[in-house]
């Protein structure tokens, strides 16, 4: 069995009255990259915090590597935690260039250590030649490249990344997020993330935890997260799409506006309600995948908005009872607004929730 590294247990913490986050626990094991993704306010940077041990807890246990370093009566100095971190601001010495910036911390290192260090960290960050630049010559991106060598340089048992892309602009954030990936299963580095951005989650992470109101709502793949959400919440916060009401058939089928659908994979009902209750009505969610654009279908949805997005087209449809879907459709089919157009289903398993009151 694979190396816990990480693991949360029932985990708390609170200023005063006030709780941050609730009993969270979960799991990361060695090599694993996981994330925490939420809106703001959620307690996701909190948490971090508190693994990286600069807040207290007020309940609960943080184990690394079987260890514990935090509980409610003991926490252990982030200096003795073997714990590299990436902030936001990237936190660079603007008095040091970016040798002495990624050297920092090898003070224990002879000088010819330190120096064949940084010089592997440079190759790995894909920054060779910019070792006397100062941070403020340098872009953004290169910065962030810096701020992660400077923390993989003592060879940390866990790297956490704080909302490390959100001062970059959308497209260097995509590609910093697969070079840093790539960079961290390199290296064997076990990681966790904190962001609210979606594709940086999914782009980045192994799995994900995503949190409300302090709690982790569902720790799993971005797939599952995607196509089989445990709660409404996670539902509605991942990805795009919308709520039909649905009729159940029986354990298997439930009957909506656009049809009869059949649960090929009957455990990912949701909770909430009893599945086997017959005409029970529910709330059933649709994704923009689960439409499809077919001409030649009887089944018919008019135009009602188009985002274009390069090769898909974002299409908004209204339906017959005015209810209104989401379609993503290959751009070469460019329909007008108000045009009635052909669709179809192609749902694997059905995903519903208990009728919102």
């Amino acid at each position: 069995m694979d190396q816990i590294l990480l693991q949360l247990k029932n985990v708390r913490q609170a200023y005063g009255e006030q709780v941050v986050i609730h009993d969270i626990s979960l799991i990361l094991r060695k090599g694993q990259i996981g994330c925490l993704l939420g809106p703001s306010g959620c307690g996701k940077t909190t948490a971090l915090r508190c693994i990286a041990g600069f807040e207290r807890i007020s309940a609960g246990k943080i184990l690394l590597n079987g260890a514990c370093v935090s509980n409610a009566n003991f926490c252990m100095p982030p200096e003795q935690r073997r714990i590299g971190m990436v902030f936001q601001d990237y936190a660079l010495f603007p008095h040091l260039n970016v040798a002495d910036n990624i050297g920092f911390g090898l003070h224990r290192l002879t000088k010819a250590e330190r120096e064949w260090r940084v010089d592997e960290l440079l190759r790995i960050v894909h920054l060779t030649g910019l070792s006397k630049q100062y941070p403020h010559q340098l872009s953004g991106g290169q910065q962030q490249r810096v701020a992660l060598a400077r923390a993989l340089a003592p060879r940390p048992a866990l790297m956490l990344l704080d909302e490390p892309f959100s001062n970059l602009d959308v497209s260097l954030r995509q590609q910093l997020s697969m070079e840093v990936r790539n960079i961290l299963k390199d290296q064997g580095i076990t990681a966790i993330l904190v962001t609210h951005d979606q594709a940086e989650a999914f782009a980045i992470a192994d799995e994900i935890g995503v949190m409300f109101q302090g709690e982790i709502q569902q720790w799993d793949t971005a797939f599952n997260l995607y196509h089989r959400p445990i709660n409404r919440f996670v539902a509605d916060f991942i990805g795009q799409g919308v709520f039909l009401p649905g009729k159940i058939i029986d354990d298997q089928h439930v009957e909506i506006e656009l049809g009869i659908l059949k649960n090929v994979v009957s455990q990912q009902w949701e909770s909430g309600y009893d599945k086997n209750a017959k005409d029970c009505v529910v709330d059933v969610l649709l994704r923009p995948d689960d439409i499809v654009y077919d001409d030649s279908s009887l089944m018919r949805a008019t135009v009602v908005y188009k985002a274009f997005l390069g090769a898909e087209i974002l299409y908004t449809l209204c339906l017959n009872s005015g209810a209104k879907v989401l379609s993503l459709i290959p751009s070469h089919h460019n329909h007008m607004i108000g045009q009635e157009i052909g669709i179809r289903l192609e749902i694997d398993h059905i995903v519903a929730f208990k009728q919102a009151l």
